[in-house]
């Protein structure tokens, strides 16, 4: 931040995490900030007759980190009228999450809304720009989440929310930091977003590169052959056509409570199109509460829901896992690193996408994919063409891995510009915007 000024003259904050902070900010407690605090319910979900109104309700799982235009849930007047708890917020009320998964989540309303008990409302500000608050809220959410209460699941209560203290300069200082963090935080969105799309691209070439070899072949000058199936198309000569079923059996081994020690993947815990696991044998358990699937080291793990998210991995170590996922073991006629990538192939994730039931959450039949005829080279040449793959891929991902490297470094670099700015340890008031 070396190249942004400071203020003059600071004096302590009175907040540890704070430290200084410019001399003529004033210490004041959220309480003091807003005319509302206040929060929802939540009406009773086993009445129908209290959903699907008019009227928005927020959830933590709405909250954004930004402006809020619509809430996934609607109430009706009924619940309304039935609940003295559920409270129409104005626009403009800053939205903090409570607790849960989304704990210090946060959303500015573009809407009148009502929430439920998770939400903490502020609202009618006094004198302040409630962007500023909410950049405040953002660059200290780490430090009050760990200020939380509750072992399993955290909470922070609407009274720790009034407590906290928080240095206020005048209005229009607030207006000017929070031109500054607009803009300066919209061009880095806008370089995270570009890198984003970048990996979504090298992803799509993977794929491809995956699908010429699993179809082709690694020799380009084989003689090749109509394979009689539209989504497949030519083959190499020598290559046989084998009904997956007949390839890899269902291992359909439901978990037990005897099984809560054996490591659990969800379907979040397979990054997309990549075939990479996202978790390791030391990360926290889940408790069985649904369905699980028992799965052995060398099985093949394709994800049945949403297929055409591409999920797919080689178990490396026993395990339980969600039951969106289909657990197969592979026979002797086909390396189980041969049928992922295959799987991966955006011309058999296409085919499988084509025949999936359900609108909302649409999945794939194993007894759909267990009758795909699926090109099969030799146990020697998928040897190779794994070999082959492993390196090419190999390439990507490292491309990948250095692109999050330094999207994860962007987003530190917000972070750490919104703290110093709402905290005065650099000084913006004669920064110019230009849009």
């Amino acid at each position: 931040m070396s190249k942004y000024k400071k203020y003059e003259r600071y004096k302590d904050s009175g907040v540890e995490w704070i430290g200084e902070v410019p001399e003529h900010w004033n210490s004041k407690k959220i309480s003091w900030v807003f005319n509302v605090i206040g929060s929802g319910t939540t009406p009773s979900t086993s009445n129908i007759e209290y959903y699907d109104g008019d009227i928005p309700w927020v959830i933590t799982g709405d909250l954004n980190d930004g402006y809020l235009h619509e809430t996934s849930k609607m109430i009706t007047d009924l619940a309304l009228k039935d609940y003295s708890t559920l409270k129409f917020y104005p626009i403009d009320t800053l939205l903090i999450a409570m607790y849960g998964a989304t704990i210090g989540k946060l959303s500015i309303t573009k809407i009148i809304t009502t929430t439920n008990q998770a939400c903490c409302a502020l609202a009618h500000p006094k004198n302040v720009n409630i962007k500023f608050i909410f950049y405040w809220f953002l660059a200290n959410r780490n430090h009050i989440i760990a200020m939380a209460y509750g072992g399993g699941q955290p909470n922070i209560s609407q009274n720790l929310i009034k407590s906290l203290r928080m240095n206020l300069p005048e209005e229009y200082e607030q207006n000017a930091i929070v031109n500054f963090l607009d803009q300066k935080t919209a061009e880095i969105d806008s370089l995270i977003a570009d890198m984003e799309k970048l990996i979504e691209l090298l992803k799509e070439k993977r794929q491809a590169m995956i699908t010429e070899v699993v179809t082709k072949g690694l020799n380009p000058i084989v003689r090749m052959k109509d394979s009689g199936i539209e989504w497949i198309g030519e083959i190499s000569e020598h290559w046989n056509l084998r009904r997956i079923k007949y390839l890899a059996n269902i291992r359909n081994i439901k978990a037990s409570d005897s099984d809560i020690d054996k490591t659990y993947i969800g379907l979040e815990n397979i990054e997309s199109k990549t075939g990479k696991l996202l978790i390791n044998g030391d990360d926290e358990q889940r408790l069985i509460g649904e369905t699980a699937n028992i799965f052995k080291k060398g099985d093949v793990l394709f994800g049945k829901l949403r297929p055409y998210l591409a999920k797919c991995i080689i178990a490396d170590f026993d395990g339980r896992c969600t039951s969106e996922l289909l657990v197969l073991k592979t026979t002797s006629h086909i390396l189980p690193e041969y049928l992922r990538f295959l799987m991966l192939s955006h011309k058999f994730i296409d085919v499988v996408n084509s025949s999936t039931y359900g609108a909302k959450m649409p999945r794939v039949s194993w007894e759909f994919i267990g009758n795909l005829k699926i090109p099969l080279p030799s146990i020697k040449e998928q040897e190779e063409i794994i070999e082959y793959l492993f390196k090419l891929t190999g390439k990507i991902d490292d491309l990948i891995t250095d692109i999050n490297t330094q999207i994860n470094k962007l987003k530190e670099y917000r972070q750490s510009l919104i703290f110093e700015a709402v905290t005065g340890k650099i000084d913006v008031r004669d920064y110019i915007a230009y849009y």
